[in-house]
């Protein structure tokens, strides 16, 4: 599984990472730790309204 972070970050871990296949975010502090499953395809239509 492939996690992905926003090139902004500039390296630092204070960071959400998205699941390369678009279905969980995680802390990227606990890379290790649990993951939240979300749809993020929706969840970007929905904030896009």
């Amino acid at each position: 599984m492939t996690w992905r972070k926003s090139t902004r970050s500039n390296n630092g871990t204070d960071c959400v990472e998205v699941r390369n296949d678009l279905t969980a975010v995680r802390d990227s502090k606990n890379p290790t730790g649990p993951a939240l499953p979300v749809d993020l395809r929706s969840l970007v239509r929905h904030l896009k309204g």
